[in-house]
């Protein structure tokens, strides 16, 4: 949920850290492994001329899947966005991974780095997302997923299509009122299926699902988005 005016944030929970480690999350790994990711935060890397060699200290939170929240199926978000407070891990996460987002009220982000199994999600492959029907992000605004590409660009293609939601007028439903999303490999042959295809790359790549005007539903957790299934 948002935070109200003043009230201070809570310290971003990064994946493998337990309860309450906070920041300091960010590095513990338990005995001497601890202690050495300890001293590298004290005594930071540093590159040419002494300069601080700032991917060497905060690279891994480009990875979506290093920090926020964890949700089921390898999903993760976060509830600081634009409010940060002394959060000062996700502030430093989101602009290493994001540059910019909204308050969580605004717009919650979901963000998917791995499919169903917990592998890296690779354009390569053929991936779908299901909806169930009365199941897609309840928003009062609109939703849309879009590929990112492994430096969380845009990743060009023919069709010029980056992403798919609300916006998208044609988009084949099942009988049932569910919705299945494809991403990645061959583009389908079958007019229904390529009108719900997302291109991927031919190599690693992000999934990143927006909900604008969220329902309280999403605010609060209650709604999560579906697995990333390798077909």
């Amino acid at each position: 949920m948002g935070l109200a005016a003043g009230e201070p944030a809570q310290p971003a929970r990064v994946h493998g850290a337990a309860p309450g480690a906070g920041s300091a999350g960010w590095h513990c790994a338990g005995g001497p492994a601890r202690h050495d990711r300890h001293a590298e935060r004290l005594h930071p890397p540093r590159g040419t001329g002494g300069r601080l060699d700032a991917d060497a200290v905060v690279g891994e939170l480009f990875e979506f899947r290093n920090y926020g929240i964890p949700l089921a199926h390898h999903w993760s978000t976060q509830r600081t966005g634009a409010a940060f407070g002394t959060d000062y891990l996700m502030r430093t996460a989101v602009a290493k991974s994001n540059i910019f987002v909204n308050t969580a009220n605004e717009t919650t982000y979901y963000y998917q780095d791995l499919d169903d199994q917990g592998e890296r999600l690779n354009g390569s492959r053929t991936y779908t997302m299901h909806f169930e029907a009365g199941q897609l992000p309840p928003v009062r605004g609109f939703w849309s997923l879009t590929v990112y590409n492994k430096h969380h660009f845009f990743h060009p293609n023919e069709l010029d299509r980056f992403s798919l939601g609300t916006k998208n007028k044609n988009l084949a439903y099942g009988q049932d009122g569910s919705l299945t999303l494809t991403v990645g490999g061959e583009a389908p042959s079958d007019p229904a299926l390529h009108a719900n295809w997302l291109p991927a790359p031919d190599e690693e790549f992000t999934l990143y699902l927006r909900a604008y005007w969220p329902d309280t539903s999403i605010v609060e957790g209650s709604w999560q988005p579906p697995a990333v299934a390798r077909s």
